[in-house]
């Protein structure tokens, strides 16, 4: 039988002692939940493919739905890093949740930073408790890191915008209840032709084309979205016409920092169980752990989980600083992601043929964490912001 996801975790985090009580209060009430809802249900819903709606209302009952939202409108009004530790622990638990939860939470952020008032009275109230689920709408077939070649329009048609396009790999696209797309303008703008737009997928010309069939994050639904003929009226414009590629920047080294802190809590997750298998499988007499290969292997995997950890929280707080950190974002993105993936393998590798059965945890993770080398921009990607930054 496989170890319980529940137990307690091998892992000692040095990175602790930087935390607030604050930080840590959130952290901690973040652990609870995910192991004792999210965890339990995990293996099954990765089976089933299915949406985590249970596991999501308890996720909301606690504040967790609206993390990023101020208190004046029902959120949780959390610091970034809090958010991000948090997201860190939901994705120990299950990587597809901390993904659900992750982009309802950015859109969210995107209407309290630049929506109206009037806006935020239609969405927020039902959103920050979960009942609408928030999904931005915007890579599309040929276009994913190169966001200047998008081409979703939205034309002016009397007093209505129409918008025509197609979106690919939208995460909570075919059950979200509130989302943000970017879209053509002004074709002869360049960056300056791209606007935002915060619609209601309940209105006509919002079609679910279809879900997509993945290697990983089963219970995360990925759809592709097509915006046929749908038409918005001028106060579903979010913030200013012409200035979405501004926007979209913007939001990018948030985005990249909790990833990676997605990505340290897989790869957490999986050499807990590694290290908890390693003591309990015994090989010529004793614990494998006692084994010299082992036990250098699980050094290396933690020294990994650790640095990775770091350079997330770090980063994390430049953002809380009011500082640029393209470059930090970029690097913990990058290497969160990459040691995520090594030491999933790892800790498939030390369960041997257990590892690779779905009685063990550690196939799911290596599953759901290969993602996060792809989305929120590529490991070479990373790579080209870093080296531009030095």
């Amino acid at each position: 039988m496989a170890p319980s996801p529940q137990q307690s975790t091998a892992t000692t985090d040095t990175a602790d002692t930087f935390l607030s009580e604050e930080e840590r209060m959130v952290r901690d009430a973040a652990r609870r939940v995910a192991r004792e809802v999210v965890a339990k249900t995990a293996a099954e819903r990765d089976r089933r493919q299915q949406w985590p709606r249970d596991e999501l209302k308890a996720l909301a009952d606690i504040g967790f739905m609206g993390m990023l939202a101020p208190e004046a409108w029902g959120g949780g009004g959390l610091s970034f890093l809090q958010y991000c530790l948090a997201i860190e622990e939901i994705s120990a638990a299950d990587c597809g949740v901390g993904t659900i939860v992750h982009v309802h939470n950015t859109t969210l952020k995107m209407l309290c930073d630049f929506g109206t008032d009037a806006q935020k009275r239609r969405y927020l109230p039902d959103a920050v408790r979960g009942a609408r689920i928030g999904a931005s709408l915007l890579t599309e077939p040929q276009a994913g890191s190169d966001t200047a070649a998008f081409r979703t329009s939205a034309r002016r048609e009397g007093d209505a915008w129409v918008l025509e396009g197609t979106k690919q790999f939208i995460s909570n696209g075919s059950e979200a209840g509130v989302a943000v797309v970017i879209a053509v303008t002004d074709p002869t703008a360049g960056k300056h032709g791209f606007t935002f737009f915060l619609l209601d997928p309940a209105d006509p010309g919002y079609r679910v084309l279809r879900v997509e069939d993945k290697l990983g994050q089963q219970t995360a639904h990925t759809a592709q979205i097509q915006l046929d003929r749908m038409r918005l009226d001028d106060d579903a414009v979010l913030g200013e016409v012409g200035g979405g590629y501004r926007l979209v920047m913007s939001a990018l080294s948030d985005g990249r920092i909790a990833i990676a802190a997605q990505a340290v809590g897989v790869a957490r997750a999986a050499l807990d169980a590694a290290v908890r298998y390693a003591n309990e499988r015994e090989a010529y007499g004793a614990p494998i752990i006692r084994l010299q290969a082992v036990a250098f292997k699980l050094a290396e995997m933690a020294t990994r989980v650790e640095a990775a950890s770091l350079l997330y929280r770090n980063a994390a707080r430049l953002v809380m600083a009011g500082r640029p950190c393209a470059k930090e974002a970029a690097m913990a993105k990058l290497f969160a992601s990459e040691i995520a993936e090594r030491v999933c393998s790892d800790a498939l590798q030390v369960h041997g043929g257990y590892g690779y059965l779905r009685d063990f945890p550690v196939e799911r993770y290596c599953r759901d964490v290969r993602v996060c080398k792809i989305y929120e921009g590529t490991s070479d990607i990373q790579k080209l912001i870093i080296s531009r930054n030095l």
